[in-house]
This record gives structure tokens, C-alpha cells and sequence, in this order.
């Protein structure tokens, strides 16, 4: 059975993941938290995972949440720099210096179906290697203007098939698409 790999994100509508500074603060507005969502809820698209992927910037923000967000989802973290594993997050966090391709193959070898990649660099790796089979992409209602964008750094095209969009009575947008080749 081959892995699937997935994103699910949330962007600004001009296409940042983050402020300049890595900032997400534009993210959590109360009229957000208390909407109603439309479409693919975090809650069920993480019922389907068995391992998240992020790079390291994208732990470091993680590591700054007053919680670990991932209980009962191993997270990998890639990283070419090492880093320490916090002691309360041993046997949940795992860092690893390998490329996407490696990663992938070592994580099918270990059972896994379905990953989750998560940070900006990271998705974009992994689009370059040809790896990830859909992108969950929830535009906000916000125009940030500059920042860290979702896909500044891609080398070639991908052509994506859409399967499904969905709006939520907060102006959330969310498009489902499926990576069907490169070009």
C-alpha cells in the first residue's frame, strides 16, 4: 500500500502561512474559534493520520504553544541542525535529518499510510519530490501583506485537480485539491 501524504493549512488570502516573524497570532480571532466550519474540520482529517511531518522552524513555533497540540500523533520533525527532544516529549517527538524521499520510504517501511506535512518549507520539499497527493487549503478572510508564504519557493509547476470547496459563515474558504502531476 503506498503513503499518503497530505497538507492541510490555513493561509491568508494573499497566500502567507505566517507573519514576517513567524507569527500566527491572525489565526486565532474569537469570531474563528466560535464558527461553525464547512468542509474537512481539523478533528476528522487528524483521525486519519498516523505521523506528522514538520520541519523545524514550524516545532519551534509548536514548542512555544503553552500545550503539545499532537497527543496521540507522532511527529517527526525534519532537521539537518540537531535539536534536542524536550524530556515531556520523548516517545512523541522524533527529529530526523533525511530528505523527503528517504523519510517517506522509512515511514512505509515502519506501517505508516498517512502523513500529514505541515510548514511552509517542508510542503515544499515535499511537493518538489513529488510526494504529496493533496493539499486541504483554508483561505481566512485577512490580507496579511507580506510574510511567509505557502509556496514561494516551488521549482517547477504542479497541476492539481480540485475535488471540493467550501465556504463558512466567518469567510473561511476552504478548496480540497488532488496533486495529479508535475509539469
Amino acid at each position: 500500500m503506498e503513503i499518503k501524504c497530505s497538507v492541510f493549512i490555513a493561509a491568508s488570502v494573499d497566500g502567507f502561512i505566517a507573519r514576517a516573524d513567524g507569527d500566527i497570532e491572525w489565526l486565532h480571532r474569537p469570531e474563528y474559534e466560535a464558527a461553525e466550519l464547512n468542509g474537512v474540520t481539523y478533528e476528522s482529517f487528524i483521525a486519519t493520520v498516523d505521523t506528522l511531518v514538520m520541519g523545524r522552524k514550524t516545532l519551534e513555533k509548536v514548542l512555544s504553544f503553552p500545550e503539545w497540540p499532537y497527543e496521540g500523533t507522532p511527529v517527526i520533525a525534519l532537521s539537518h541542525q540537531p535539536m534536542e527532544v524536550p524530556a515531556h516529549l520523548h516517545g512523541k517527538l522524533e527529529v530526523m535529518a533525511v530528505d523527503p524521499t528517504t523519510l517517506v520510504a522509512q515511514l512505509a517501511e515502519r506501517g505508516m499510510l498517512h502523513l500529514y506535512i505541515d510548514g511552509g518549507q517542508t510542503i515544499q520539499a515535499f511537493l518538489e519530490a513529488g510526494l504529496i497527493n493533496e493539499l486541504i487549503i483554508t483561505r481566512i478572510p485577512v490580507l496579511l501583506g507580506q510574510g511567509i508564504a505557502l509556496f514561494s519557493q516551488l521549482g517547477s509547476g504542479h497541476e492539481l485537480s480540485h475535488v471540493s470547496t467550501c465556504t463558512s459563515e466567518n469567510g473561511f474558504v476552504q478548496s480540497r485539491y488532488q496533486v495529479t502531476a508535475e509539469h
